[in-house]
């Protein structure tokens, strides 16, 4: 016996009932659009561009490590530590420790805590070994021994480089200047064994020199951790 085809009966009409239409059949895939090799090395070519700018940035803007060369920093930092160093961790304030550019007698940038900024008196006793700023002597635990070397910052012709004229007499044993503003006068924790603002070739740092503050110490391993400025209302 013949099937009969299943349809559908519309409400009010006489007759056969009208077959239901076959489902929809999917249309046919769209066809791949086809390999272009121009366009994918186009694409690979714009990722590698913003890759490296942003690393650019990441390097000058944000952050780089830098390695410490040599025992001015003692005890703080020794030879070989690691540090990463940062533009972006606000002014620089006495008591932060900074890296700054490398100077004509050195090859690798400098590291150096900064004891005085623009517009600060600083008083260095060479006899009682202290720093004073704004008349109120320094607490500096962090040095390795106090200040008894004197490199050039107690000869006339060091103050004549930067045209400014010490505020005491340098044949004593003592020294006052006010630091000019924009620059800032730093010293390594080692304070006898540091080439630093006391030597005619470092001087006065101006403050577009420094390459950024050191906020972070990644190596040794057992030493990892952040690395504070010092303040003197933190001791």
């Amino acid at each position: 016996m013949p099937m009969r085809k299943k349809g559908k009966h519309i409400e009010g009409q006489t007759g056969p009932a009208v077959p239901e239409q076959d489902q929809a059949m999917p249309a046919p895939a769209e066809e791949k659009a086809a390999y272009d090799p121009l366009k994918d090395a186009y694409d690979w070519i714009h990722c590698i561009v913003v890759a490296v700018i942003l690393c650019v940035l990441l390097f000058v803007l944000a952050a780089r490590v830098i390695d410490v060369v040599g025992p001015s920093m003692l005890p703080t930092l020794e030879e070989g530590d690691k540090i990463i160093i940062t533009r972006l961790a606000g002014d620089y304030e006495q008591g932060d420790i900074v890296v700054l550019k490398a100077k004509e007698f050195k090859k690798e940038p400098i590291v150096k805590r900064i004891v005085a900024t623009g517009g600060q008196k600083l008083t260095i006793d060479f006899a009682a070994g202290t720093l004073s700023v704004d008349g109120k002597v320094m607490n500096e635990p962090y040095i390795l021994e106090r200040t008894i070397d004197r490199y050039d910052v107690m000869d006339p012709l060091y103050y004549d480089t930067y045209g400014i004229e010490p505020e005491t007499d340098v044949t004593k044993d003592s020294v006052t200047v006010t630091v000019p503003e924009g620059q800032l006068f730093v010293m390594g924790d080692n304070r006898n064994n540091s080439s630093d603002s006391r030597v005619a070739a470092i001087g006065y740092v101006d403050e577009r020199d420094v390459m950024g503050k050191v906020v972070f110490r990644i190596y040794p391993f057992e030493k990892v951790g952040a690395i504070y400025g010092v303040r003197q209302s933190d001791g």
